[in-house]
C-alpha cells in the first residue's frame, strides 16, 4: 500500500504539501467544453436534448420526457418496498436532520431609529429548488435527506429531485428517502443535462431558483456554467478528510476513517496529521492489514496512492496550523481533549470532536447536512443549510422627519457621484433643501 509520507520539519515541506493537495479541476478545459456543449444543447432544444443525452450516457431509452418523471406516488411505493429496518433508519436520520436545521431558522426583525425610521430584514423561502443526487457509481439516499430536509425546513414549497438511473435501474432507497424528506417531484436525469434542464427549464422539467447537491466533474462544470441563471450551493471537488491525532485513539479506528473517504473515488483525499511517529506507523500497519478486507479495496488503494498522506508534525498546534491551511471538508479532532483545540480551528466544513465522532456519522445521522465545501473553499464557504434556501430582503420605511434629515446627505453624495436624478429624487421630498448643493 502506497501513501505519501511528509514531515513538517523538512525544508521542502510546504511545496510537497501543495503538490499533495493539488487537484486539477479541469485539465485542458476538456470537461468544461463537453459540459458547455450539453448545457447549450439543453438550453436550445429542451426535452429533445435531455432524452438524447439520457440515451447516450445512461443507456435509458424513453419515447418522451414524461417517462423520466418521478411522482410522490413513486416515492411512497418505493418506501413500502424497502424493509422495515431501512424505513426506520431513513425516518430516524431525517428527524435528526430536521431537528438540527430547525435551529437555523431566523426570524424577521426590525427596529426604529432615533428619527422614527423603520429598518429591518425580511426572510422568504425560494419558490422552487433543484436537488442533484448522484447515481452513477453508487446510490445516495443520504444526499436526498441532507438536501431536501433543510429545503423543506426553510419553507420551499416545490422541491425537485434529479437522479441518474443508468440502464433504467431505480434505487428504492433513494426514492424512499425522497418520500421521507417530502420531495415534491423528480426526474430520472443526471449529468450536465440535469443541471441545464433545472437551470433553464424544458417542456417537462421546471426551471428552479437554485441547484444544490454534489456531483462529478461534469455536474460541477455545468453548475459553474449556469451560475447566474440560477443560484448554486458550491463548486465541489473530491471528498476530503483530515484527521488530527494525538495517539489516544485506537489505530484501527483511524484506519477505517481514512478508508471511508478514500473509497468514494480515486480522487478523494485522506490525510492524517500527528506528532507521534510511532503512532503514524501503527495506523499505517493497521491500514495495510485491513485494506484487503475492503469491498472497494482497489479504489481505496488508488486514492491513498494518489492523494493520501501521513504527516508528522512537531505538535498538535502545528497540525492545526496545517489543517487551517488545507481547509478540509471534514476535520476529525481525534485527540483526548478536543474542546481544548476547537477554538484553534479556523477553516473546516465540519468538525468532528473526539475519537467517538467519526466523519461517517456526519454523512448519515448526526444532523448537519453533509453537503460541505471542498478543495480549500472552507476558507470562505459554509455547509449547506436552511440559509441556502431563504432570501433576505432589506425593509426600509422612512418617517417624515427621517426623510427630511437623510435627504440632504443623500443629495450631497449623489451629486458627488454625478447622478443628478438620484440627487433630485431626494431633494424633491424636502421643502427647504438648498438648490445650490
Amino acid at each position: 500500500m502506497k501513501i505519501t509520507r511528509l514531515d513538517a520539519r523538512d525544508e521542502n515541506f510546504s511545496a510537497s504539501l501543495d503538490q499533495l493537495l493539488h487537484w486539477d479541476l479541469d485539465a485542458g478545459g476538456a470537461v468544461d467544453q463537453a459540459a458547455r456543449e450539453v448545457v447549450e444543447a439543453v438550453r436550445r432544444r429542451g426535452d429533445e436534448a435531455v432524452l438524447e443525452y439520457t440515451r447516450q450516457f445512461d443507456r435509458l431509452n424513453c419515447a418522451s420526457a414524461a417517462e423520466l418523471a418521478l411522482h410522490p406516488t413513486d416515492f411512497a411505493a418505493a418506501f413500502e418496498r424497502i424493509g422495515g429496518v431501512e424505513q426506520q433508519a431513513l425516518k430516524s436520520a431525517a428527524e435528526r436532520i430536521r431537528s438540527f436545521h430547525e435551529h437555523q431558522l431566523e426570524p424577521d426583525w426590525s427596529f426604529e431609529d432615533a428619527l422614527g425610521n423603520r429598518l429591518g430584514q425580511r426572510l422568504t423561502a425560494m419558490a422552487r429548488v433543484g436537488l442533484y443526487v448522484p447515481g452513477g457509481q453508487a446510490n445516495y439516499p443520504s444526499t436526498v435527506l441532507m438536501t431536501a430536509v433543510p429545503a423543506k425546513v426553510a419553507g420551499v414549497p416545490d422541491v425537485v429531485l434529479t437522479v441518474p438511473t443508468p440502464d433504467g435501474v431505480r434505487s428504492d432507497l433513494v426514492l424512499a428517502a425522497a418520500h421521507v424528506a417530502g420531495v415534491d417531484r423528480g426526474f430520472t436525469v443526471g449529468g450536465a443535462q440535469a443541471v441545464a434542464a433545472l437551470a433553464y427549464g424544458t417542456e417537462s422539467i421546471p426551471r428552479v431558483d437554485k441547484i444544490v447537491g454534489p456531483g462529478g466533474v461534469f455536474v460541477t462544470a455545468a453548475k459553474r456554467l449556469v451560475f447566474g441563471q440560477v443560484g448554486i450551493d458550491l463548486i465541489a471537488g473530491p471528498s476530503e478528510v483530515l484527521i488530527v491525532a494525538d495517539g489516544s485513539a485506537p489505530a484501527e479506528w483511524l484506519a477505517y476513517d481514512l478508508f471511508s473517504q478514500a473509497e468514494h473515488d480515486s480522487a478523494a483525499q485522506a490525510l492524517l496529521l500527528c506528532p507521534d511517529p510511532d503512532y503514524l506507523e501503527e495506523v499505517y500497519a493497521a491500514m495495510k492489514r485491513l485494506l484487503p478486507q475492503m469491498s472497494r479495496a482497489e479504489t481505496i488503494r488508488e486514492s491513498l496512492a494518489r492523494r493520501g498522506g501521513l504527516i508528522l508534525t512537531r505538535n498538535i498546534d502545528e497540525a492545526l496550523d496545517i489543517s487551517n491551511r488545507v481547509a478540509p471538508e471534514h476535520l476529525e479532532l481525534a485527540v483526548a481533549q478536543p474542546d481544548r483545540w476547537l477554538s484553534r480551528v479556523q477553516n473546516a466544513g465540519a468538525i468532528f470532536l473526539g475519537a467517538n465522532t467519526p466523519e461517517v456519522m456526519g454523512d448519515y445521522v448526526a444532523g448537519p447536512s453533509h453537503v460541505l465545501p471542498t478543495y480549500g473553499t472552507a476558507r470562505f464557504s459554509s455547509p449547506l443549510g436552511v440559509y441556502d434556501f431563504r432570501k433576505r430582503s432589506s425593509v426600509i420605511g422612512l418617517s417624515a422627519r427621517g426623510a427630511q434629515e437623510l435627504a440632504r446627505d443623500s443629495a450631497i453624495l449623489a451629486h458627488g457621484e454625478g447622478l443628478q436624478a438620484h440627487a433630485r429624487s431626494a431633494e424633491v421630498r424636502v421643502t427647504d433643501i438648498d438648490d445650490n448643493l
